[in-house]
């Protein structure tokens, strides 16, 4: 796999321990009405302030006055978290600032942290599994990295984002997340270049990473499982007595395998983060990480064979897949008054990469299997500058936003093919180092520097009607090089992309919104093979929904009708040649709801439905057929209740869900037919005391197998992992 080439009239209520930038944004009233509802905020504090004396005078003269209700407009949580229930209010990533996630005109998801702790994730993919308008497992037990799809586009290498700056692979030179260091993972569907720049079209994952709080805490774990143990802690709290600093650390140290036989996944991570607040108008978060991963390649069996899925042909001396990634940078904040805000954010990465692996065992012993290497280094730099400016002006509130960001990738791979020899699939015998021969390599590098201008209005009338209008400029070099065979080869490309949506808030719990939005993916730099001018493939997208935050319980239930079309696409027209003639639809459906009913009982539930249709083609003939890896149908649901305890009998919560992917093809020739699987999930939550807990986690709890993936040029099958069974205490203060 080479990646080049809310509710209005609300109480303003705590939801949770909260950090400072989080309290602030709790404070910080309704959208759109900052300073009219500051306003008010200050005179209903004065008025409570001499109501006494207003009393005791009425009460002198003997007469009764009756003041005006004045009502004051807030939204619980914050629109990076962290979360007390499974269920987000606020989001950033639908227009980079804080609004409620009724009132984005597009279609968002979020997995807080609550949510990932009740399920034990330990990947993205995993993360998302239960997400609408997502489809993961696309690979099976390939854990190379985090793959998914996001209506119907396959968004691995340019997608996933953290803290709303790219996390782009370029070659083979890419790493995972640590979900244990983030508080919440948020996905903004449909085309997004107007905010996030250069992109596939069915949009964005969002990481956001565990920042400092204003309030001491603190837990301590050890998870135990088959062929697996880790442990962790995440402390943090203030550092002086008036708060203006605070501090957070989280660490997580790993020795487990990924279910088959000689496979790794061990993982070291720490991320220190401070920050500075010496007002509450600014504060500046220094966040560093070091994530060191050892894992494995994929590994698959012959097509057809009918061997245990987990049987390995590769070398164990050999294989691996290692990365070792260190980042540091920083989210600065100021708010200036009369309604203007800079936000900046940055971040510098150092990514080393060590990939080697054996692949392509046959049912024949005799037959030769491959051998290949890739030694990679990335270093990345990413900075968003956006300047926020509120005003109000009778029944409109503006909001309109400026950004400036820029992104720096450059990545140099050393790859070497070679070979190996034969393995008897029956009975393996590997041979180590001794059988492999890799020949000389070549180099690859790879510089890519894009910026990007985008401007966003976000106008409110009446408090009901929201429209949001954005453009983006970008403007992207990308330059790459083979210096072993003197070739070198660079592209220049600019886009401009537009985003139009409305939201009619038709009630306090709900809204209705439409919207118009585009994207713009390039090329690589390489090009040679493409007859004409090369243009960067492009999206758009039509899209209505709804949104429902009922006021009686916890909950946000939503509705998206989307149209996706993405053009530009290059396929073969001669044996030699390809021409941008490709051109891929997916028109679909999404219903998500989660649900925290109370505080015993939480409900997911995603249904999603993919309409995808090759329209264009080249010589490959797939006009009509439906793009590789896209199912139809997708489906699940998660719930979990809580038994309160009694005595010295402690709570108990039991968890259950279930994961249904339809069918899929293993290529766009729809040639190779991937049945529909359903997969079930279990957990168990036993409190100890106030502070501990057992919990229990089964993935795949049946040990469903099944065919994920199919290689077609080598003739090997991918299945899923196996059961997983976790145990987890935990100790929180």
């Amino acid at each position: 796999m080479d990646f080049d080439e809310g509710r209005g009239n609300a109480d303003i209520e705590s939801r949770g321990r909260r950090d400072a930038a989080d309290w602030r944004s709790v404070v910080k009233l309704r959208r759109h009405r900052t300073r009219r509802s500051a306003a008010l905020l200050f005179c209903g504090t004065a008025l409570s302030l001499v109501q006494p004396s207003l009393s005791l005078a009425q009460e002198a003269e003997g007469g009764t006055i009756t003041l005006d209700t004045v009502t004051i407009d807030g939204e619980g949580g914050s629109a990076v978290g962290p979360d007390s229930t499974i269920v987000a209010r606020d989001t950033a990533v639908g227009s980079k600032t804080d609004t409620p996630i009724l009132d984005v005109p597009a279609a968002v998801s979020v997995v807080t942290e609550k949510e990932m702790q009740e399920r034990d994730v330990h990947t993205l993919d995993e993360a998302l599994s239960y997400t609408a308008g997502v489809s993961t497992d696309i690979y099976g037990s390939d854990d190379r990295y985090d793959f998914y799809l996001i209506r119907g586009f396959y968004q691995t290498g340019t997608g996933t984002y953290r803290d709303g700056l790219p996390l782009r692979i370029f070659g083979y030179t890419g790493a995972r997340l640590e979900p244990y260091g983030m508080q919440r993972i948020e996905v903004l569907k449909g085309s997004t270049s107007t905010l996030f720049g250069l992109n596939a079209p069915g949009g964005i994952v969002n990481a956001i990473t565990k920042r400092p709080t204003d309030y001491a805490f603190g837990e301590v774990y050890t998870t135990f499982g088959d062929g697996h143990i880790e442990t962790g802690t995440d402390v943090g709290g203030p550092l002086t007595a008036t708060g203006d600093w605070s501090y957070r650390i989280t660490a997580k140290w790993q020795d487990g395998d990924n279910g088959a036989d000689h496979t790794n996944d061990d993982r070291l991570y720490i991320a220190p983060a401070l920050t500075w607040s010496p007002d509450a108008s600014t504060s500046l978060t220094i966040l560093g990480d070091y994530n060191k991963r050892k894992g494995n390649t994929s590994h698959g069996i012959p097509l057809g064979s009918g061997l245990d899925p987990d049987t390995y042909l590769g070398e164990p001396d050999f294989d691996k897949m290692d990365t070792e990634e260190k980042n540091i940078g920083w989210l600065f904040r100021h708010d200036f008054g009369d309604g203007f805000e800079f936000r900046q954010n940055a971040r510098y990465s150092d990514l080393d990469l060590t990939y080697e692996s054996v692949y392509g065992g046959t049912l024949d012993p005799a037959d030769t299997r491959s051998a290949w290497a890739v030694y990679g280094k990335t270093k990345r730099f990413s900075i968003d500058n956006q300047l926020e400016y509120d005003t109000s002006a009778g029944q409109f509130d503006s909001r309109l936003l400026v950004g400036l960001d820029y992104s720096h990738d450059d990545t140099s791979e050393y790859r070497v093919y070679g070979s190996a020899s034969g393995i008897d699939p029956y009975d393996p015998d590997y041979c180590g180092l001794s059988c492999i021969t890799l020949p000389p390599g070549y180099t690859w590098n790879n510089t890519q520097a894009a910026t990007g201008l985008y401007l966003q209005e976000e106008l409110t009338v009446e408090d009901s009607l929201i429209f949001t209008v954005g453009g983006r400029f970008d403007h992207v070099d990308t330059t790459s090089d083979y210096p072993d065979y003197d070739l070198a080869y660079d592209s220049t490309d600019n886009a401009f992309t537009k985003r139009f949506g409305v939201t009619w808030k038709t009630t306090d719990e709900m809204s209705l919104y439409a919207n118009y939005s585009e994207s713009f993916d390039p090329l690589g730099a390489d090009r040679s093979t493409i007859v004409g001018e090369a243009k960067p493939q492009e999206g758009t997208q039509y899209e209505v929904g709804a949104k429902y935050r009922p006021d009686g319980f916890d909950g946000l239930f939503t509705l998206a009708l989307f149209d996706l079309t993405q053009t530009n696409v290059p396929y073969y027209v001669t044996a030699t040649t390809q021409e941008q003639v490709g051109k891929v639809r997916v028109r679909g459906a999404e219903l998500e709801a989660k649900v925290a009913m109370t505080d015993r009982f939480d409900l997911t539930a995603a249904y999603s439905y993919w309409d995808a249709e090759i329209l264009e083609d080249g010589l490959d003939g797939n006009v009509g057929n439906r793009p590789q890896l896209v199912p139809e149908h997708i489906a699940s649901l998660w719930g979990d209740y809580t038994i309160p305890g009694e005595g010295m009998i402690g709570d108990l919560t039991l968890g259950a869900g279930v994961r249904f992917i339809g069918d899929t093809f293993a290529d766009n020739a729809n040639a190779i037919d991937l049945d529909a699987r359903t997969t079930v999930d279990a957990a168990l939550t036993y409190k100890i005391s106030a502070n501990a807990t057992l919990q229990v986690n089964a993935t795949n709890i049946f040990d469903t197998r099944y065919v994920a993936q199919v290689d077609t040029y080598n003739g090997t099958e991918y299945y899923n992992d196996g059961r997983t069974v976790r145990g987890t205490l935990r100790y929180s203060w």
